[in-house]
C-alpha cells in the first residue's frame, strides 16, 4: 500500500528543513489511517486507532473502548429524560441547579466495568481496552482524501509547534531576515519558517527598506495566536543596542563589562552607562574599541546614530556630570528634599556650555535625565536662564 522509500524520504526532509520531529509525522500518518479506516469501514461513535510500522509498511487497526460505570454513563431512555429534564429543581421554594456529567452509553466506545473485568483483571473506570480490527488497505477515494487532509493538518500543527519552540529560545536575541513587504506602516520580515512583524513604533525613524534587503532586528516578543505565531521585532528598543555591542565586545559576553543603563532616541542619539567588574579593564574603552572600531560598527548598523559612552558611577553627582557629556560641568548639587521620592539635581555650567549641556531641542539633558533617572536643572553660573527636564517626560516615547 505504501512506498516506504518515498515516506522515509519525505519524513527525513521535513525533519531536516522544517524541524518537525519524526515521531510527530509518524503519528500524523497513523491518525490519518485511523480516520480513513473509520470513514470507510467503521461505525458511528467508534474509536479507531492505527499502528503504522515505518520499517515494514504494515498497519494494525484497533478499536478502543473506555471502561465506564453508572456514575459516568446512563443506559436507558428514562435516565436520559432525567438528564435532559429541567436544569433546576424546587426544594422548599428554593431553586437549586442540578448537574449531571454523565453521557449516554454507546456500545461502540463504552464497556461497563462488570463486563470489562471478564476481559482484564484489575481494570478501573476510565481505563481503555483494545480490540483488534480486521486489516484493510483498499480505502475509497473519499477516505483517502480525508486521510490526506489529516496528514497536512497534523504536519502544519507540528511545524507550528516546532517553530514556536525555536523562536521562544531566541526571544531577546538579534535575528536576521529579509524584508518581505510594507503594510499599513508595519514591516514584514521573512525569517524562513515564519514571518516577523516590525511595527512602525519599533522602527528607526528615517530608515528605508527595500524588498529582499537583509535586516537585523531584536526579537522582542513571541506569541502563539489562532492565526499562527506572532513575532514582534524591533530596531528602536534599547536592548537592540545592547545586543549589538555584545556581538562586538567579548568583555560584554563574558560578563567582565556590563551595560547598567541606556537612554536612547532611536536614529538620533543614545547614551550608555557601562561598568567593569575588573578594575584593570576600562568599560568605556571596551565598548569603543581600538580606534573606535567597535562603536563605529554599531553606529553603522544604526544608520549613523550617535552614541555617547560613559562610565557608570554609584555617586549621583559623578554620574550626572558624566551623563551630560560632552558639556563641561562646574558643579552638581543634589537638592532632593529629605523624605522625597523625587531625585532632583541642579547642575551649574559656564554660560558658553549651557547650550551644549542642554543640546539641540533639549536632547542632551533629556537623555541624561533618562539615563540617570534624575530630574536635572541646568543653570548657567552668573545667569538666570535655566532649562529643566525630567526622566518621566520621555516615558511615553
Amino acid at each position: 500500500m505504501f512506498d516506504l522509500k518515498v515516506i522515509n524520504s519525505v519524513i527525513n526532509q521535513l525533519e531536516e528543513e522544517r524541524g518537525i520531529p519524526r515521531a510527530k509525522m509518524i503519528d500524523a500518518v497513523e491518525q490519518a489511517l485511523a480516520t480513513a479506516y473509520k470513514k470507510e469501514f467503521g461505525k458511528r461513535g467508534q474509536i479507531v486507532r492505527a499502528k503504522f510500522d515505518i520499517n515494514t509498511g504494515s498497519t494494525e487497526f484497533n478499536q478502543i473502548k473506555i471502561v465506564t460505570d453508572a456514575s459516568t454513563v446512563y443506559e436507558n431512555d428514562e435516565e436520559e429524560e432525567e438528564v435532559k429534564g429541567p436544569e433546576k429543581r424546587e426544594t422548599n421554594d428554593i431553586e437549586t441547579p442540578t448537574e449531571d456529567a454523565r453521557v449516554r452509553f454507546d456500545p461502540e466506545k463504552h464497556i461497563m466495568i462488570e463486563d470489562a473485568r471478564y476481559i482484564k483483571n484489575g481494570v478501573k473506570v476510565g481505563d481503555e481496552l483494545i480490540f483488534p480490527l480486521e486489516s484493510k488497505d483498499d480505502f475509497g477515494r473519499i477516505a483517502a482524501q480525508t486521510a490526506k487532509q489529516v496528514i497536512i493538518q497534523k504536519i502544519r500543527e507540528a511545524e507550528k509547534e516546532s517553530a514556536l519552540v525555536e523562536f521562544e529560545q531566541k526571544e531577546g536575541d538579534i535575528i536576521v531576515g529579509h524584508v518581505q513587504r510594507f503594510e499599513r506602516g508595519n514591516l514584514y520580515v521573512d525569517l524562513g519558517r515564519v514571518t516577523g512583524v516590525m511595527p512602525y513604533d519599533q522602527q528607526i525613524p528615517g530608515e528605508r527598506y527595500r524588498p529582499g534587503e537583509r535586516v537585523r532586528a531584536l526579537l522582542l516578543n513571541v506569541e502563539e495566536t489562532p492565526r499562527g505565531i506572532f513575532l514582534k521585532l524591533s530596531r528602536s528598543h534599547p536592548d537592540f543596542l545592547t545586543r549589538l555591542f555584545m556581538i562586538e565586545t567579548p568583555e560584554l559576553q563574558n560578563g567582565t563589562v556590563e551595560i547598567r543603563a541606556i537612554a536612547r532616541e532611536a536614529g538620533s542619539r543614545s547614551k550608555i552607562a557601562a561598568f567593569s567588574t575588573d578594575s584593570h579593564i576600562d568599560p568605556v574603552g571596551s565598548l569603543v574599541g581600538q580606534r573606535g572600531v567597535r562603536v563605529s560598527t554599531v553606529m553603522s548598523e544604526l544608520g549613523g546614530e550617535k552614541i555617547d559612552i560613559i562610565e557608570w558611577s554609584e555617586s549621583p553627582a559623578s554620574f550626572i556630570e558624566d551623563a551630560l557629556s560632552p558639556a563641561q560641568v562646574l558643579k552638581v548639587t543634589i537638592d532632593t528634599p529629605e523624605g522625597s521620592n523625587e531625585n532632583h539635581a541642579t547642575v551649574e555650567v559656564a554660560p558658553d556650555q549651557q547650550s551644549l549641556a542642554i543640546g539641540r531641542g533639549g536632547q542632551n539633558v533629556r537623555l541624561a535625565a533618562k539615563l540617570t533617572n534624575w530630574k536635572i536643572d541646568i543653570v548657567a553660573r552668573g545667569a538666570q536662564e535655566e532649562a529643566e527636564t525630567t526622566p518621566e517626560e520621555e516615558k511615553g516615547e
